[in-house]
């Protein structure tokens, strides 16, 4: 997360709205939603609120300083649901940190994260009046992408650089091929695919945007993936792609 993301949420108000529309969509799409918001982080930071709907305004922050589904997902990077938010022994803080009516009749949670740039995470979040329906996870995947483009052009634009903006867009494309490559030979969900290529980098020391090109040519035989020509791998990356594929295909 940048300070320029943030303070565009603050002046510039086509984002607020775009955000706070997004938001009361999927609170109104979701049986018994209670509310929606969205955080922001960036390079291992804590999380921040960019926009929130509902009950949410009042939970997110408390959430965030004590625990619960938004925190964890945002440092795992991987969903996180419950049936009884206050009585999961997994945040046992949150529940003497919460008062008020409101938020008292929140039951079901779910927080679905995502990326944006290489060091730069998001995380959508729903709370509910009652358990998780079972396509909870896949209303909130619909939103995913609309949500990583708004926070790639609206980072880019409020910066003032265009070539920025083609940059993350790229990225974005590349990881996406990359994805398609690990759920093709693995046979796994995106959720899964994404947290493979997440962990490669991370085991390897790679950005991700590398990584995910250089296993997109490894595979097609040195064509680049679509839009991502001026993502020039490294040997490191190149390294690790060959690695991750091995592993693939020996399994």
């Amino acid at each position: 997360m940048t300070e320029t993301l943030m303070n565009a949420a603050d002046r510039w108000r086509p984002l607020t709205e775009l955000l706070g529309a997004l938001l009361e969509r999927i609170t109104g799409e979701l049986p018994g939603c209670l509310g929606a918001g969205l955080t922001v982080g960036r390079g291992g930071r804590p999380p921040q609120v960019l926009a929130a709907a509902g009950v949410a305004a009042g939970l997110l922050p408390v959430s965030l300083a004590h625990g619960g589904p938004v925190a964890v997902a945002a440092a795992t990077g991987e969903p996180v649901t419950t049936d009884d938010l206050f009585a999961d022994g997994r945040w046992p803080g949150l529940s003497g940190a919460v008062a008020g009516p409101e938020l008292a009749a929140i039951r079901g949670a779910a927080a679905l994260p995502g990326l944006w740039e290489d060091t730069s995470a998001f995380v959508l979040s729903a709370v509910f009046d009652r358990p998780l329906d079972a396509g909870v996870l896949s209303v909130l995947r619909r939103y995913e992408k609309l949500t990583e483009t708004t926070l790639v052009v609206a980072e880019a634009a409020t910066a003032g650089d265009p070539d920025q903006t083609l940059d993350l867009l790229a990225s974005r494309a590349a990881i996406e091929q990359a994805k398609g490559v690990v759920m093709a030979v693995r046979r796994c969900a995106p959720d899964e695919a994404w947290q493979t290529l997440r962990r490669g980098s991370q085991e390897f020391n790679v950005k991700v945007r590398e990584l995910a090109v250089a296993l997109v040519e490894h595979v097609g035989g040195g064509h680049a993936p679509d839009g991502a020509r001026e993502i020039r791998p490294g040997a490191p990356a190149r390294h690790a792609a060959e690695r991750l594929w091995s592993a693939f295909t020996a399994e």
